[in-house]
């Protein structure tokens, strides 16, 4: 995803560009925040929304163009209207905008799903947001807001864990720079030290009830089940939240002795369907099967495709 701050200027023409975009049906209002009692009207026009940023404008006559019109826009469709219009608004939050009158506008006219954010440099108490470093921070912001600024912390072996931690936080992003991400997993290093201390984190929890809670809560280390079609899990990621580590499940402890005799509902009943996470927070081409750790299911494609037994990982 890439952000886009125009050109400021005097007025708020970019309400009437977008109005002009929603009437030829190429757009569409989707966030409209903080105007107040203009809210609880009925058919406003685009100039009543002209009129209130202007009249919040007028709070500081030093600042002669007052529109920031900012652009948001994804890949490809990799970003629904929905997951934008969220985006946006944490964005403008962090920006500095979050209090402000805004609207935001779903564009569906181009080849890449984006949303146009207008609203006023100025403040309800007279006062100029901060311009300083703008595009800088924007997509500083940005990568905060998608999560990609926490996900480098963490150590990972394939784009499919950084993603995992993503999602594990809430946040929304699926298409961090591959260059970055190539870069970043091509200096990692196995602990080893560290897979045995949670190895023996493992042995020890397996057979309380709702382990997996008491792991997280005990140890900050969060088990990630992966599963498809509702069936039982075939895999599991690690997510060490101590020493900002993601290890391969299997690596650690396979899942079958992880699951025997486990008092925990998760072998009754998938934690997680990883096709579809897989499909949500990542879009591109990031090799699922290199994160499964059941053999089981390795053997079997194997057998299928009539191929060795060997171990490539």
């Amino acid at each position: 995803m890439i952000v886009k701050i125009l050109k400021s200027v005097s007025g708020f023409p970019g309400v009437r560009y977008n109005s002009n975009k929603i009437d030829k049906n190429k757009g569409e209002l989707l966030k409209v925040a903080n105007f107040g009692s203009l809210q609880a009207l009925t058919r406003l026009r685009p100039q009543d929304y002209v009129n209130y940023l202007q009249l919040i404008s007028k709070l500081n006559n030093r600042v002669i163009k007052p529109q920031f019109h900012a652009v948001l826009s994804a890949k490809g469709q990799s970003y629904d209207k929905a997951t934008l219009n969220a985006i946006a608004e944490k964005w403008l939050k962090e920006m500095g905008y979050g209090s402000q009158p805004y609207l935001v506008v779903f564009h569906k006219d181009t080849d890449n799903n984006h949303v146009h954010i207008v609203t006023t440099r100025v403040t309800r108490e007279g006062e100029k947001i901060n311009s300083a470093f703008e595009k800088v921070r924007a997509v500083r912001c940005l990568d905060s807001v998608l999560g990609y600024s926490l996900g480098m912390e963490y150590g990972f072996s394939t784009k499919a864990q950084f993603y995992t931690v993503l999602e594990s936080f809430g946040y929304l992003g699926k298409d961090f720079d591959s260059k970055k991400l190539d870069a970043k997993i091509s200096t990692h290093r196995i602990d080893k030290v560290r897979i045995e201390e949670i190895r023996q984190l493992l042995v020890k929890a397996r057979l309380q009830k709702d382990f997996v809670c008491a792991l997280r809560a005990g140890y900050d280390l969060e088990l990630v089940f992966h599963s498809a079609d509702n069936k039982a899990p075939y895999g599991y990621t690690i997510i060490d939240h101590t020493t900002k580590s993601v290890f391969k499940g299997g690596d650690v402890m396979p899942l079958k002795q992880l699951l025997s005799d486990s008092h925990d509902e998760i072998t009754k009943q998938p934690v997680q369907d990883f096709e579809d996470t897989a499909a949500s927070v990542y879009v591109g081409p990031v090799r699922i099967s290199d994160d499964i750790d059941d053999e089981a299911i390795h053997g079997r494609n194997r057998r299928r495709k009539k191929k060795a037994r060997t171990n490539t990982r």
